[in-house]
């Protein structure tokens, strides 16, 4: 019953914060949305699995990736303030105010990738899955994935329309998701 009632407040937190970009399913906002939800269900399912075990080969890699994701959001918000600088964007009102950077940031984390935050929540993603794989962890966990990826694009898209060239060399540079790998 406590996880229905997380559920329940944390659905209506993201619908809160999302409201503008479910309006529009042409927004990275859109899908991001969804990505929040499924990760959300993986946490609520495998919150009992947390803590059994923790000393096993997925349990270690479950914490590993858990790890890498809260320094992937620290670092990536670190940079996106201190580097970003802000830029209104009237073609994008779905945004978050971090999200209208006046430049591209290049420097710490987003020298090696171009989506911190997205692989923050990948690896978040994955790192709740392997608490307790099952076929419906595996289907949620692979959804989520698709969908971080779709919504990467799709920002992507509008970042080369609000930066134009700068970011079109800047994504042959970097990678999307893992440094050096994808």
């Amino acid at each position: 019953m406590i996880r229905l009632l997380i559920f329940i407040v944390a659905t209506f937190f993201f619908l809160r914060i999302s409201w503008r970009a479910l309006k529009n399913r042409r927004t990275h906002g859109f899908y991001r949305f969804f990505v929040f939800e499924i990760i959300l269900v993986l946490v609520l399912l495998n919150h009992p699995y947390w803590l059994l075990d923790p000393f096993t080969p997925l349990h270690l890699l479950s914490w590993t990736l858990l790890l890498v994701s809260i320094i992937f959001i620290f670092q990536s918000i670190k940079m996106l303030r201190t580097k970003g600088g802000y830029g209104e964007r009237s073609t994008m009102p779905e945004n978050f105010t971090f999200e209208n950077t006046s430049r591209i940031v290049e420097e710490g984390i987003y020298r090696y990738i171009r989506h911190p935050m997205y692989s923050s929540l990948l690896f978040l993603a994955w790192g709740a899955f392997f608490k307790h794989v099952s076929l419906l962890t595996i289907i949620l966990v692979l959804t989520a994935s698709g969908l971080l990826i779709a919504t990467a694009r799709v920002e992507e898209r509008e970042n080369i329309l609000h930066f134009g060239k700068d970011y079109e060399e800047y994504r042959k540079r970097t990678k999307m998701f893992i440094p050096w790998l994808f």
